[in-house]
């Protein structure tokens, strides 16, 4: 059976291949090294990376798995066509995450549809990365089991927006949705996520400030360029 997400700090352990860290077995590593720490779940993408990590923690913690995967005729790129659900639903994931933004998906391809199936042939749960309200109300009418704000400042409506959108973050807790709200994106801090926690949040995914040492490096040689 799928494992439920617990409230608490999920770090995510992702790279794209032009990263340093990409490659067999570094994101287990992360993973392993987030467990050890106190996370209480994994995000992470590919097949691989996902079955990797499963290997290395043995089911100690749940795994929010996505396939980043880029089309030439849409914008998504989060697990965006039937393909990728497939490839998710034969992983050892318990959460598959999907863009939930509204825009078209490649191949014609429709949310619902792809909600539909995923429905009918897996009991995983489902994680919506969404942008706006619009987007959180659209994913929690499909019965989405989390909605995540992953993709606000990544959407053409949302570019430019600072995140973590704290403003933002609380109008989405007075929606009273059915799904539970996940914080994710620009938490670099402790007392940036402490003031995400006040505002009522439980569920909290943390990647770059914690999985990402170049991004890391940068940040802290601004510093020195500063000077």
């Amino acid at each position: 059976m799928p494992k439920r997400l617990n409230p608490g700090l999920i770090v995510s352990c992702q790279a794209l291949p032009d990263e340093p860290m990409y490659g067999e077995g570094v994101m287990a590593k992360f993973a392993e090294a987030a467990l050890e720490g106190g996370a209480e779940g994994i995000r992470t993408s590919s097949v691989s990376d996902i079955a990797s990590i499963a290997e290395k923690i043995h089911g100690a913690l749940p795994i929010i798995g996505l396939i980043k995967r880029n089309y030439p005729d849409s914008e998504i790129y989060i697990t965006p066509t039937l393909r990728e659900v497939r490839e998710l639903i034969e992983s050892p994931c318990d959460v598959i995450a999907l863009d939930v933004t509204g825009r078209p998906r490649p191949n014609g391809e429709k949310l619902e549809d792809l909600v539909a199936y995923l429905r009918a042939h897996t009991d995983k749960y489902l994680m919506a990365d969404t942008a706006t309200e619009e987007d959180a109300l659209l994913a929690d009418s499909l019965g989405f089991d989390y909605i995540s704000t992953t993709m606000r400042s990544y959407t053409p409506g949302t570019k430019g927006i600072t995140i973590p959108d704290l403003a933002y973050l609380a109008n989405l807790q007075k929606l009273s949705l059915k799904a539970t709200l996940v914080a994710e994106g620009g938490i670099h801090d402790r007392p940036t996520l402490e003031k995400i926690l006040a505002l009522g949040y439980r569920y909290t995914v943390i990647g770059g400030a914690i999985t990402r040492p170049k991004q890391i490096t940068e940040y802290y040689h601004q510093a020195f360029l500063a000077k």
